[in-house]
């Protein structure tokens, strides 16, 4: 519970952010979740990146000109043991399944609301061994919650990007198979929205967040 606090204490300022405000309720998870899709598997191009800054750090690359991605590889799941939604952040992307199981052994529901507009996406019952398949259609935050048992509670970040990551605890990511050309890094931690361009080539690019007057916060 004091992490939990504290993880929702250091991303709820950024609910006043403009697309994809971190919301009040985005809990750190145990363990990075996965990408929602897992990026292209060519090693020729890479970015490794560090975020100087303290707490959750959701990091999201998405493209300067209009590009096209291959569908995602396996679907993410968030799943409900023991009253706990696993994991407590979940990383998917738009217009791409996600599926909603309940592995424990009482019933749930969940219901799910846009962070930034407080709209439903959707609110279904789930009982043992039952699962629920949705498609998020719009980016951003989403609050993840049961009627039944109201403790439990998760997020989920929607991104059309494949290339999305859980920072590690000392900062640091890495995308891999990135196609060369113009992006934008961007993450959201601490209460902030940071932005930085990069020029992806062939090779490892490196790049970092936070903490430099070239970053761009919103």
């Amino acid at each position: 519970m004091i992490r939990q606090a504290l993880v929702m204490a250091a991303i709820a300022l950024a609910a006043g952010c403009s697309k994809a405000e971190p919301p009040p309720s985005a809990i750190a998870a145990a363990t990075p979740a996965p990408a929602a899709a897992p990026a292209p598997t060519d090693d020729s191009a890479r970015i490794v990146g560090r975020v100087h800054a303290s707490g959750v750090a959701v990091v999201a690359l998405e493209p300067k000109t209009p590009r096209t991605f291959p569908q995602q590889a396996e679907t993410p799941v968030m799943d409900q043991v023991g009253q706990t939604f696993g994991p407590e952040l979940l990383l998917v992307r738009t217009g791409e399944a996600v599926e909603f199981r309940n592995s424990d052994d009482t019933l749930h529901n969940i219901n799910v609301k846009d962070e930034q507009t407080r709209e439903q996406a959707f609110n279904v019952a789930i009982p043992t061994g039952g699962a629920y398949t949705f498609t998020f259609k719009k980016d951003g935050f989403y609050r993840v919650g049961c009627d039944i048992h109201p403790a439990m509670a998760a997020s989920i970040f929607a991104a059309s990007t494949p290339y999305t990551a859980i920072a590690e605890t000392d900062g640091r990511f890495e995308f891999t198979g990135v196609p060369p050309g113009p992006w934008t890094v961007i993450v959201y931690t601490g209460g902030r929205r940071l932005q930085k361009e990069v020029d992806v080539k062939d090779g490892v690019t490196d790049v970092t967040i936070g903490g430099e007057t070239g970053d761009a916060s919103k």
